[in-house]
């Protein structure tokens, strides 16, 4: 063999720069055409984005102000317990006393950066490698990635418009196995806006409890339900669950702070203490000065969030009613949360100013390339043939924005 053949035979084989397992995380879909958005309308372009589940309204005075005070402190200068701030849990532990009936303790309450980590820290204190978790789709697409790389298998279990969004106990079951260890409830839901009734969370509530299953349920949209719907807390409907049940939440929604990054899980005590160690490594404590405001948030009224919600009503109606109006999109009524989620298989497939959508996905991109409107496909929340449409943007953009799909698609 000559000399090139035997540095051939030793070498290594060629490593990956980055490693499978967060290689193969897919960007967040949402994220992704709002900063889409937003980088042309820094270039002059008139873009109207649906795309980011963001409250358009600023965040309230008395916590802005609560923020200003807090970075002057010295105190808040410094580390603080991984966990939260304990003024902060016990407001979170009185805060969902008072909002869901749910009786907690502070032990039991893991401040994080975000409802995004909430999720994280979650399924990675819960789930060994091969454990399946059942998540019913359309999901927001943060469940699914989150699953994965805790080591889990997500099992997408679809519910469509012909049922609303909402899946059923039968549904439920056939999907599970020997392997199934948690279940992602969220309800009001995102994409879809659904909201499953309290005989509904009862009934899978139950379920849960005879075959032993975790729930991961998030309740960051709580406070965001219209017309006839209601919120009903699962470990508070089924209080049996209490010992197998993780709840998220967060401020993002409720008080227009989805920039401040402060969220929470609340569990039992030993699942909160372990995933707090994981957090001691991750991140630490969440900033001092958002965890001060955030204290500000729970503890004072929900008078902010009323008016927002008067808003985001009047702009649901508005969508829903221009949203079917368009030829080929069916929307369902949203009961909750902020978003539209409209199937649009009759609009796939024609020709669109010289162009075809074989898939959500490329109508989507025909969307933006023709009329400067950001919308989110149905494929990033598991379900092809939908469209997401936020309404947590201005009366005058909403209109406009869906007038010119209408335009395009007429």
């Amino acid at each position: 063999m000559n000399e090139q053949g035997l540095a051939a035979e030793k070498s290594p084989p060629p490593r990956s720069r980055v490693s499978r397992r967060i290689g193969s995380i897919a960007e967040s879909a949402t994220l992704a055409v709002d900063a889409k958005a937003k980088e042309l309308k820094a270039a002059g372009r008139p873009v109207i984005g649906f795309g980011a589940g963001e409250p358009d309204f600023a965040t309230p005075d008395y916590i802005v102000a609560a923020a200003v005070e807090a970075a002057r402190d010295p105190r808040n200068h410094r580390y603080t317990p991984a966990g939260g701030l304990p003024e902060l849990k016990s407001a979170i532990a009185d805060k969902t006393r008072r909002d869901s009936g749910y009786d907690v303790q502070p032990s039991q309450v893991l401040v994080t950066n975000g409802g995004k980590q909430a999720v994280y820290q979650s399924f990675a204190t819960l789930l060994d490698p091969g454990d399946e978790v059942l998540l019913p789709a359309p999901y927001w697409t943060t469940y699914p990635e989150a699953i994965r790389l805790a080591g889990g298998e997500p099992i997408d279990v679809l519910a469509d418009e012909t049922q609303n969004y909402l899946v059923t106990v039968d549904q439920l079951e056939a999907a599970r196995t020997e392997r199934t260890k948690a279940l992602v409830f969220c309800s009001p839901s995102n994409p879809t806006g659904a909201v499953y009734t309290p005989d509904q969370v009862s009934a899978i509530g139950q379920w849960a409890v005879e075959h032993g299953i975790w729930v991961v349920t998030d309740e960051i949209y709580e406070h965001l339900t219209y017309a006839d719907a209601e919120f009903s807390s699962i470990v508070v409907q089924v209080p049996d669950l209490a010992d197998t049940c993780v709840v998220l939440n967060g401020v993002a929604k409720t008080y227009a702070m989805t920039g401040w990054r402060v969220g929470w899980m609340i569990g039992p005590a030993d699942v909160v203490k372990a995933a707090t160690n994981l957090q001691s490594h991750l991140t630490s404590n969440v900033c001092n000065v958002s965890q001060r405001a955030a204290i500000a948030a729970v503890s004072g009224d929900l008078s902010a969030v009323v008016k927002m919600r008067e808003a985001f009503d009047r702009r649901r109606q508005t969508m829903v009613r221009m949203l079917n109006e368009v030829d080929g999109f069916e929307c369902p009524e949203p009961k909750g949360a902020f978003y539209a989620y409209p199937s649009v298989t009759a609009a796939l497939g024609h020709d669109i100013k010289g162009r075809t959508a074989g898939s959500s996905t490329e109508l989507a991109e025909i969307i933006l390339d023709e009329t400067e409107v950001a919308v989110v496909p149905g494929e990033a929340f598991g379900s092809p043939g939908y469209l997401r449409l936020s309404y947590a943007l201005g009366d005058d953009d909403l209109v406009e924005g869906v007038s010119r799909i209408q335009d395009l698609l007429r």
